[in-house]
C-alpha cells in the first residue's frame, strides 16, 4: 500500500484481494491513470501484455458504482454472497492503518458500506443460501431446529466438507466428527473447528451417534451402505437420522432412503432448492441496482463539489490563518510591556476587522451596483433580519 500511494500521481491507494479477484482503488491526478496497472506489472514482475487480457479499469462513477457492487455481491461468482462485504472492509482497514486514505477514498468506502447494509437490509438478496454447503446446513436446521443439540458427522475433508463445518460451528454444533480416508487429513480439518476426527474403518462405530450426516468424499463407490445404516438407525433406536449425499459419483447408497426414520436428500435435491434461491437472489438483484444508482448519484454530487473546492474548508483556514496572526500580534503587545486590556482591545477590534473586511467590500459594492440577488443571500448566509439589520435568534 505505501509503495502504490507512493508512485507519480497517485494521491490515494487502497487494496483489495480476494480468492477471486484483485482490485487497486486509487485516486489520481491527471494523466497518471495508467500508473496504478503499471506498479501492478512491476510488483509482481509481469510484462504488460501479460495483465492487460485480465485488467479492467473503471474511472469516475463507474468506480465508484463498480465497489458498490462488489461489496453488496452483485459482481462475485456466487450472486449476493455476503463474505465479500467483510473482505471489502479489510481492505479499508488495511489502507488506514497504512495512512493511504484522504478524503475522496475514505468517504467512499463509508458510503460503500452503508449501500451494502441497506441492501441487505432492504432486499432478499442475501436470504437464502445458493452454495451447497450452506443449502445442506440450512435443510439440517429445518429438521433439527436447534443444531446446538444435534451431532453432525462429516465424511470427506475436501473444500464443501470445510465449508459445511465452518457453518455449523456458526450454528454452535453440539458434537461434530469428521471422517476420512485419511486419517491426518481429517485430524487437520478437525483441529480447525474444535472437532474430533476419525477413520473411515471407524464409521460404523460413531455413526449411531450421529443426528445429520453430511457426505462430500471423491470415491468412485458409495462410503455409506444401507445395512451400515439400519445398524446404526437401530442402536439409535429409531431415532431419527438426516442425510445429505452432496457428492458426484454418490457417497450413500440411495437405497437408504427407504429405511423407517431416514431422510436422504442428494445433490440433485439440493440443485431444485439452490436453482429456485438464485431466482429469488436475481430479482433482489434488480433492486439492488436501482438503489445502487442513487447512491452512485448522491456520491458523486459531493465528489464534484469536493473536487471544485470546499468554500467551507476555505473560509474556515482562511479564518484561522487571520486568528493565528493578530493573536501573534497581540501577544508581542503584552511581550513589549502593553496592558492587557489594550492587547484584548487590539485583538478585538483588528480581528473584526479582518474576518469583515472582504464581504464588507463586496456587499457595498453589491449595494452601489443594486445587486439585490447578492445582498438577499448574504441575509440568507449571515442569518440577518432586514427589517432589523439584526442576527435572528435562534
Amino acid at each position: 500500500l505505501g509503495e502504490l500511494a507512493a508512485q507519480p500521481g497517485v494521491q490515494e491507494a487502497a487494496i483489495l484481494s480476494t480468492c477471486n479477484r484483485t482490485e487497486l482503488y486509487c485516486t489520481v491526478e491527471a494523466g497518471a491513470e495508467g500508473v496504478p496497472a503499471d506498479w501492478l506489472n512491476r510488483h509482481h514482475g509481469l510484462t504488460q501484455a501479460r495483465v492487460d487480457e485480465f485488467l479492467y479499469r473503471h474511472a469516475d462513477a463507474d468506480a465508484v458504482r463498480h465497489l458498490f457492487r462488489v461489496a453488496t455481491g452483485l459482481e462475485s461468482m456466487v450472486l449476493g454472497e455476503p463474505q465479500i462485504l467483510g473482505q471489502v472492509k479489510d481492505a479499508y482497514s488495511r489502507a488506514r492503518e497504512a495512512h493511504t486514505l484522504k478524503s475522496p477514498l475514505e468517504r467512499l468506502f463509508q458510503n460503500t458500506f452503508a449501500v451494502a447494509k441497506r441492501v441487505r437490509s432492504d432486499t432478499s438478496i442475501g436470504a437464502n443460501p445458493v452454495s451447497v454447503a450452506f443449502t445442506a446446513v440450512r435443510l439440517a436446521e429445518r429438521v433439527f431446529t436447534d443444531l446446538r443439540q444435534a451431532c453432525v458427522l462429516l465424511i470427506g475433508a475436501g473444500e464443501t466438507i470445510e465449508l459445511a463445518a465452518r457453518h455449523l460451528g456458526d450454528a454452535n454444533v453440539r458434537r461434530l466428527i469428521v471422517a476420512n480416508r485419511t486419517l491426518d487429513n481429517a485430524q487437520a480439518l478437525a483441529a480447525r473447528f474444535g472437532a474430533y476426527a476419525i477413520a473411515l474403518a471407524d464409521l460404523d462405530r460413531h455413526l449411531p451417534e450421529a443426528d445429520i450426516v453430511i457426505a462430500s468424499t471423491a470415491s468412485r463407490d458409495p462410503i455409506l451402505q444401507r445395512a451400515q445404516v439400519e445398524a446404526a438407525i437401530t442402536r439409535r433406536k429409531r431415532r431419527p437420522m438426516f442425510l445429505v449425499d452432496i457428492a458426484v459419483p454418490r457417497d450413500i447408497d440411495p437405497t437408504v432412503a427407504q429405511i423407517e426414520d431416514v431422510y436422504l436428500y442428494t445433490i440433485d435435491d439440493l440443485r431444485g432448492i439452490i436453482d429456485d434461491n438464485l431466482r429469488s437472489r436475481h430479482e433482489a438483484a434488480l433492486q439492488a441496482e436501482a438503489m445502487i444508482e442513487l447512491s452512485v448519484d448522491h456520491f458523486m454530487g459531493w465528489w464534484h463539489a469536493w473536487h471544485a473546492g470546499n468554500p467551507v474548508v476555505d473560509l474556515r483556514r482562511q479564518a484561522r490563518d487571520d486568528r493565528d496572526q493578530v493573536l501573534a500580534k497581540a501577544r508581542s503587545l503584552l511581550a513589549r510591556g502593553r496592558s492587557p486590556e489594550e492587547a484584548l482591545d487590539f485583538l478585538a477590534y483588528t480581528l473584526t476587522n479582518k474576518l469583515l473586511h472582504a464581504p464588507s467590500a463586496h456587499l457595498r459594492e453589491a449595494a452601489l451596483r443594486g445587486d439585490a440577488e447578492l445582498l438577499q443571500a448574504a441575509n440568507r448566509l449571515f442569518d440577518l433580519d432586514p427589517a432589523t439589520g439584526k442576527q435572528r435568534e435562534r
